[in-house]
């Protein structure tokens, strides 16, 4: 049983903080599916943390206090043993699985033989790839994702974080991709990116696409987009063929990937997006959240001669459900004012 299957909707009651200004309120976090939800006392989800990428700021104290690695201004003080004993779990999970620093030396030049032996003898690329996306577990993915998303960051300046924005966030795609689903929606100040989903779940979304247009319709079409993604092509698989098979097999074997190959995959998502999944893949799932597929489309295309099929095909051509309050709406147009 894996720590996750173990503490699998944990619940616990923590005091949360969206920065060293904002005052701390009452939340409930759950336990979820790679992710810890940070909920109201209504039940009303205000954030999603990554669990391979929440950082304890205070190890061996209690009350516990967490924070999304790299933004130790948003905080989590959690006072539960169960909740606190799950998180660590995950946490040392994670840290057996990273290579030990005093073994590295030795580790690389091992990894490197098996590497070439492997490839020489045993394994084709394509081959080796597929058996490694077998074999790496979701709370790896979810911290490939993370990582990966970092890096990107690092290219468009950090996510929008406002506080109301981010809970009006959660509401819309809760509505749009279920609740619990694994990763959450992050909106990035750059319109270097309209829609990327990465690996663990994240779907990345850039400013424009929220903040540019009257029509909620049109970001629940690009995040819809993004989740179709994965019905193409693995995210983790694009990762690793621009990794290369050396990499590709020290993940396999050691559930390690090189900084620089996240680095360099960040930049080649931003230069060369994945193309949008075709309209038969894309269109259950437009019709399944209740969102026209016009806006989403137009969009894409102000012609629509590229997109025609998506606009003939509209599941809900002349009814539009409500999708968002327009109170909640103008609050997440607001997301990246902070």
């Amino acid at each position: 049983m894996t720590a996750l299957t173990r503490y699998a909707r944990l619940e616990s009651p923590g005091l949360w903080r969206t920065s060293e200004e904002a005052q701390r309120q009452n939340v409930f976090v759950t336990f979820g599916n790679a992710t810890l939800v940070i909920s109201d006392m209504s039940g009303r989800v205000l954030t999603h943390w990554s669990l391979p990428a929440v950082a304890r700021m205070n190890p061996g104290v209690e009350p516990a206090l967490y924070a999304p690695d790299g933004d130790p201004d948003e905080t989590l003080e959690l006072s539960e043993p169960d909740m606190i004993e799950a998180i660590e779990t995950v946490r040392r999970s994670l840290a057996r699985s990273r290579p030990r620093q005093g073994r590295l030396r030795v580790v690389g030049l091992m990894t490197s033989v098996a590497a070439v032996l492997a490839l020489g003898v045993f394994w084709l690329p394509g081959a080796m790839i597929q058996q490694t996306l077998t074999a790496v577990p979701m709370v790896k993915r979810s911290e490939i994702g993370a990582a990966l998303l970092g890096h990107i960051q690092r290219l468009t300046g950090p996510a929008c974080r406002e506080r109301a924005g981010q809970r009006a966030l959660a509401a819309f795609g809760n509505r749009l991709i279920g609740d619990g689903a694994a990763g959450g929606i992050v909106v990035l100040p750059s319109g270097a990116v309209t829609s990327l989903y990465l690996p663990g779940g994240i779907i990345v979304l850039g400013r424009p696409i929220v903040e540019g247009h009257d029509d909620p319709a049109l970001t629940a079409g690009f995040i819809l987009a993004a989740a179709a993604q994965p019905s193409v092509r693995d995210p983790l698989e694009a990762v690793l063929r621009d990794a290369g098979p050396v990499a590709t097999f020290r993940l396999f074997t050691t559930g390690d990937l090189p900084p620089e190959v996240l680095a360099s995959h960040a930049m080649s998502l931003l230069n060369d997006p994945p193309a949008p999944a075709p309209a038969e893949i894309m269109l259950p799932l437009f019709e399944t959240a209740g969102v026209p597929t016009a806006p989403y489309a137009y969009a894409r295309d102000r012609s629509g001669e590229t997109v025609l099929d998506l606009i003939e095909a509209n599941p809900l051509a002349g009814d539009r459900p409500m999708l968002i309050s327009d109170g909640d709406w103008v609050t997440l147009q607001a997301i990246c004012s902070a």
